[in-house]
């Protein structure tokens, strides 16, 4: 490789390398494409390619070396954008048309983005229980409540949990969520009110996950306030109320385990099912002992 090549390819480098930490400043959401096999005698294997979530103008930098296969990795990784994939290994056949002399090459997708967020409205037991949890599992936490006795540092000592007094519900909430890009939302406050006040301010941001704490009963009022403001239906469908999943949680802990598990089930596409329920399903064709007459 020549000192012009050479100079060339750090160059790339470097702009890919600052196209990222953009990424990360925004709090916006990047796919780094890297071709790591291919037969291809023009194959420069470790070539990478950036593919940010921008329009299509200013969406790409750097190159695997053919305008073809760019084309072909661009187009799916804007797919894998709206998906929750973080890393795999595609061959270029597998997503798109036949592509002359690279149909077997491997490439490797890598989501890049922040590390996931969580803001609990709400510190009470439930919210500083889950605050803990999501500590704990690597989210970036902000745990914001109208009492600043609750949101004290000699009580959650954690450095990624951020704590906000706030005396308007509806400002904090907004303030904490941005432009809700890899950012779930657990309401858990201590009354309808409050919890109105934190849904109202963020159902119409386009949020990883939204729930709300609350029996039936509470959490329909409060999606029924919100429908009689203008709430559309398709926003109020995405409210996850009551929230968590039901593992029979009592204790704050258990809830706090039982909101966490959706959030990790909505994120990676999970269904939230039993793992082995598949060995409890009755075979096909087969009586279930005991069932049925005669």
């Amino acid at each position: 490789m020549s000192p012009t090549e050479s100079s060339e390819g750090q160059s790339e480098t470097d702009s890919i390398t600052v196209g990222i930490l953009q990424t990360l400043r925004d709090g916006s959401v990047s796919i780094v494409a890297t071709l790591i096999e291919s037969a291809n005698s023009a194959a420069s294997i470790g070539a990478k390619l950036l593919i940010r979530d921008l329009p299509a103008a200013n969406r790409t930098i750097g190159t695997l070396g053919d305008a073809q296969l760019d084309r072909a990795v661009v187009a799916h990784a804007v797919q894998l954008l709206e998906s929750n994939l973080e890393t795999r290994v595609f061959q270029v056949k597998e997503f798109a048309a036949p592509v002359p002399d690279w149909s077997a090459a491997r490439i490797l997708f890598e989501r890049i983005q922040r590390e996931p967020r969580l803001v609990i409205c709400g510190a009470g037991h439930v919210g500083a229980s889950l605050a803990r949890l999501a500590s704990m599992m690597g989210y970036r936490v902000t745990l914001i409540d109208d009492r600043a006795e609750f949101v004290n540092r000699k009580i959650f000592p954690e450095k990624n949990i951020e704590l906000v007094a706030g005396e308007n519900w509806s400002e904090a909430v907004r303030a904490a969520v941005g432009n809700g890009q890899g950012v779930s939302v657990a309401i858990v406050t201590r009354g309808h009110s409050e919890d109105e006040q934190c849904l109202r301010a963020v159902i119409a941001t386009d949020l990883d996950y939204i729930g709300v704490i609350g029996s039936k009963r509470r959490t329909n009022i409060v999606l029924q306030r919100l429908r009689e403001n203008a709430a559309t239906e398709e926003r109020l469908k995405k409210v996850h109320a009551p929230v968590g999943l039901d593992i029979g949680a009592v204790t704050p802990e258990e809830v706090a385990l039982a909101i966490m598990a959706e959030v990790v089930a909505v994120r990676r596409g999970g269904e939230g099912g039993s793992l082995s329920a598949w060995r409890r399903e009755p075979k096909s064709g087969n009586r279930e002992v005991g069932r049925g007459k005669g």
